[in-house]
């Protein structure tokens, strides 16, 4: 591909800002975007929007600012992308992969042509719940200087967007072996959501959880889909079998 062609990619990238406080770091990070190529900002609650501040910090990128899609929850703004990183700037004992930002975006790249991917940053002072980023099929961590490694949002979506850019700049977008996706779409973030109910109350029904905390278990099988990403074939056959197992029980 020519790089003009990679760089029109930039279009199926989108940037998810959970609860910003502070709006004028909404603007800082659509001027970061815009520096890059990237125009797609999703604004999930922000707490102060629109705004003169944000206008201001924008520097010239107030087209992003008027298109900005805002929303009320992480769930509508990844439910129709087909692969979802999150960021941290802490390590956490999850199951999730943390990827640093060149081998997360090549890593999503690799799913770009079946669909929109986001990269997701969370609040300014706690980050993303555990919940949200159960949204995520991976965690994105920049690494800092451990003794100060708090890193303005702004500056954190700037180091994201210039990794996409040169990536596709490079031309050397990777290509998964033996590609399972070819003839079978990649489940998006929407359609996993409803399997991931669906699953719930069929193992409900069987009584599965027991005195353990339903949402601890759901957590860690929702990590355990999110690595594989899951095609909608699969997640046919995950709800088919959803689907028998109450089948079952209301016959009984």
């Amino acid at each position: 591909m020519t790089q003009q062609a990679n760089l029109a990619l930039l279009k199926n990238i989108r940037i998810v800002l959970v609860n910003t406080s502070h709006p004028g770091n909404i603007g800082a990070a659509a001027r970061a975007m815009k520096n890059m190529g990237l125009s797609r900002l999703y604004l999930v609650e922000p707490k102060d929007f629109p705004s003169l501040e944000a206008i201001s910090r924008s520097v010239g990128a107030l087209d992003l600012l008027d298109n900005a899609v805002v929303v009320k929850d992480l769930a509508e703004a990844v439910s129709d992308c087909v692969w979802v990183a999150g960021t941290s700037a802490r390590l956490r004992t999850i199951e999730w992969p943390i990827l640093e930002p060149e081998e997360c975006v090549q890593t999503s790249l690799e799913n770009i042509e079946q669909g929109d991917i986001a990269i997701v940053f969370g609040r300014e002072n706690s980050g993303l719940t555990n919940d949200e980023m159960a949204k995520c099929n991976a965690l994105l961590h920049i690494p800092t200087d451990p003794d100060y490694s708090s890193l303005n949002l702004a500056a954190a979506v700037q180091v994201v967007c210039y990794e996409y850019r040169r990536a596709l700049l490079s031309d050397k977008i990777s290509k998964k072996k033996g590609n399972k996706h070819r003839f079978d779409a990649l489940a998006n973030a929407g359609q996993m959501d409803g399997m991931y109910g669906h699953l719930h109350d069929a193992l409900d029904s069987l009584g599965f959880f027991g005195v353990s905390n339903p949402d601890v278990v759901m957590r860690r099988l929702k990590g355990l889909f999110n690595r594989a990403n899951v095609t909608q074939r699969e997640l046919s056959i995950v709800r088919g079998i959803c689907s028998a197992i109450q089948g079952k029980k209301l016959k009984r």
